[in-house]
């Protein structure tokens, strides 16, 4: 939208998936805007004029974008429509890979990455948990300590708060939640999402081809939707959200993930100085967030109430972190990526990461797999061929 406000009228190439999460989102910013009276960026004509320029691809259908540039979109396993972008330059004399945010891993949600393509002489990988030190636990030990956590919580009493991304984490942790309760797993209490999350997951059921086989093969073949079971329930404005802090024990999706706004701060207002609540991360928490901080050891946040007076709210409630849900690979799932893609690429390029992560990545891509590696700082320009 931000492009076209400025005058740009091509075509815009992704998933139909991606158009119909990107476009919720986009319409959700904007809202956002006019509600805080800040300035926007675009408005909702730029967004429908970018709707209306979007060509949705299906995976694997070669597309001419430009004289002698084809395209072509493979699944990258980090949300619904993700994409791998496979580019073909002249007559197959160099084609190009860039992964954007990328999952080498099955999870409940998504199928792994796509490692098959025709040909490829260079690639650019993410490198968001590339440092030496990013291990991320394995879903099983992660789904477990989930487990632990929820059966404590609420035999004590309490409320937990797992603030999500609307798209990825909050589908793939309904689908845990569900077949905790229905299997007795866990005791059954009330679990509510708030934010964008039920229109994100009602585009999930929309388009059940870009979803793990296994659970195409429950909501098409067996009649077992998880996203639309009634163990869960949607929260719809202030005296809803405050009818779940007043009540009893239960498990709360909210948005944003990064506790940057949205109904998880407000949540997290409320919940804060009970000793019996439970916080638990799932996201990725960037540097210089609300989430980040507490992850770090912050105990204590200030904010403005809406007498517009500052208080400060001491955290009491106990804090997780379960990186084993994370929508981005692990450095080591990184490295099984690049074995095992073919045709083997000449150069791997890493970015999408803090700087550290990026060399760090690179150096032992060119050490262990032998490949020539570059870590692009901002704004420089690398000849590909």
């Amino acid at each position: 939208p931000y492009l076209f406000k400025y005058g740009y009228r091509g075509p815009v190439y992704c998933t139909l998936p991606t158009r119909n999460l990107a476009t919720m989102l986009q319409l959700d910013f904007v809202q956002i805007c006019e509600k805080e009276g800040v300035p926007m960026p675009y408005t909702k004509m730029d967004v429908k004029n970018a709707v209306l320029h979007t060509i949705p691809l299906s995976w694997g259908k070669v597309t001419d974008i430009a004289p002698d540039i084809k395209l072509t979109l493979h699944n990258s396993g980090h949300i619904l429509g993700s994409s791998l972008v496979h580019l073909h330059f002249g007559k197959g004399g160099f084609n190009f890979i860039y992964t954007g945010d990328m999952k080498y891993q099955n999870t409940r949600l998504l199928e792994k990455a796509a490692v098959k393509f025709p040909r490829v002489e260079a690639i650019l990988v993410e490198s968001t948990y590339g440092g030496p030190q990013d291990r991320i636990p394995s879903r099983q030990d992660s789904e477990r300590e989930l487990r632990q956590i929820l059966t404590s919580t609420i035999k004590r009493g309490g409320k937990i708060l797992i603030p999500v991304l609307a798209v990825g984490r909050a589908q793939e942790l309904i689908i845990v939640l569900e077949e905790l309760i229905s299997k007795a797993i866990i005791e059954q209490v009330p679990i509510f999402l708030d934010g964008l999350i039920s229109e994100a997951t009602a585009i999930h059921t929309a388009n059940p081809d870009f979803l793990s086989s296994d659970l195409r093969e429950k909501i098409l073949h067996q009649g077992k939707n998880p996203f639309l079971s009634e163990f869960f329930t949607t929260v719809s404005g202030r005296d809803e959200r405050n009818d779940v802090i007043m009540g009893g024990p239960c498990i709360i999706l909210a948005t944003s993930g990064m506790l940057i706004g949205g109904p998880s701060v407000q949540y997290l207002k409320a919940l804060a100085e009970d000793k019996n609540n439970s916080l638990i991360f799932v996201s990725y928490q960037v540097n210089g967030t609300l989430g980040s901080r507490i992850q770090r050891g912050f105990r204590e946040i200030q904010y403005t109430n809406p007498k517009g007076r500052t208080q400060l709210v001491r955290l009491n409630l106990n804090v997780f972190t379960l990186e084993g849900f994370s929508g981005h690979s692990s450095r080591s799932q990184i490295s099984q990526f690049l074995r095992r893609i073919q045709p083997k690429p000449k150069l791997v390029i890493t970015n999408h990461g803090e700087e550290s992560k990026c060399v760090s990545l690179s150096t032992m891509i060119h050490k262990k797999l032998r490949k020539a590696t570059k870590s692009p700082k901002n704004r420089e320009t690398i000849l590909l061929k």
